[in-house]
């Protein structure tokens, strides 16, 4: 993530900026973003290079930053920041204040990751979740979805994207080869419902400028996605049993539950198995085989 030229970073305290970062790092617990305690820790909280893996920051960056040597974070950095340090909306609010940052427009798509969710990202590793915006950009990942599904490509102009991935086939693993299937409604109508969900976010959130570029950039690329959309459905993206393709343990059939956090509009997508079903062994032999290799400090 690079430093914003924005003049905006002039107008926050600096001083505060690194003060309040100290702060949140020192009393975030290891455990609640999926780190292991260690009996070798000498202080609380988050070290630093913690706190740059997971906000996708350079240690040095970190450390400039919380020495007001750092300027000018941008918006990605902050939002960044935020979720790693697992800061309430009113906290992230301040900490774009500070560092002299627009906070977020209620009129955007959320991305914003409450710290209650995280904690639950964390505590349920041994399962295949992960967070996705209303518009479908993925937030965060368990190593299992990872293991399952490959490890999300990051672009550099934007989040990995379901929609995009799906019709533009570019696929949200990186070099897997793994692919979804619906299995209760078929590939047309998981398609249809894809769309018609895009659409009622277009609507819920039109000044969005994210999802307006999504959409135009689609009608662009792909075809279907323009037959479908001119069709105008409006409709929710439901919940449905799913065979993931996965070049280790082959195909996998599971149940894919969509939760939304209330208050944010985020998607928390789950893949589970019935115990002692075929599925369930191969989750287990994923997680027991693959789930180390694809825990990256992010």
């Amino acid at each position: 993530m690079q430093e914003s030229a924005s003049n905006h970073g002039e107008l926050g305290n600096h001083g505060e900026l690194g003060a309040l970062l100290r702060s949140w790092r020192d009393r975030l617990s290891p455990v609640d973003v999926g780190l292991p305690a260690g009996d070798s820790r000498r202080a609380p909280g988050l070290r630093r290079e913690e706190l740059a893996s997971l906000a996708g920051l350079s240690v040095d960056y970190v450390v400039r930053l919380e020495q007001g040597r750092a300027r000018r974070p941008s918006p990605q950095v902050g939002s960044a920041l935020a979720r790693a340090l697992q800061l309430t909306d009113g906290e992230r609010d301040h900490l774009f204040i500070v560092a002299g940052l627009l906070p977020p427009s209620a009129k955007e798509v959320p991305s914003h990751i409450p710290p209650g969710v995280q904690r639950l990202v964390a505590r349920l590793g041994e399962t295949p979740l992960a967070v996705f915006t209303a518009s479908w950009d993925l937030l965060t990942w368990s190593p299992l979805w990872a293991a399952l599904l490959g490890e999300p490509i990051h672009p550099y102009t934007a989040r990995p994207n379901l929609v995009r991935s799906h019709f533009n086939g570019t696929g949200l693993g990186e070099s897997t080869g793994s692919c979804i299937v619906s299995r209760s409604v078929g590939v047309d109508s998981f398609e249809a419902s894809l769309v018609a969900d895009l659409r009622r976010v277009q609507g819920r959130y039109p000044g969005d400028r994210g999802v307006r570029a999504l959409v135009g950039e689609l009608l662009g690329t792909s075809v279907r996605f323009r037959e479908l959309w001119d069709r105008g459905a409006v409709g929710e993206h439901q919940s449905e049993r799913k065979v993931l393709h996965s070049n280790v343990v082959g195909d996998v059939e599971l149940d894919c539950d969509v939760f939304t956090v209330a208050g944010t509009d985020l998607r928390i997508v789950a893949y589970t198995a019935a115990s002692g079903s075929e599925a369930a062994a191969k989750l287990d032999f994923l997680r027991v085989s693959a789930v180390t290799a694809f825990t990256v400090d992010r």
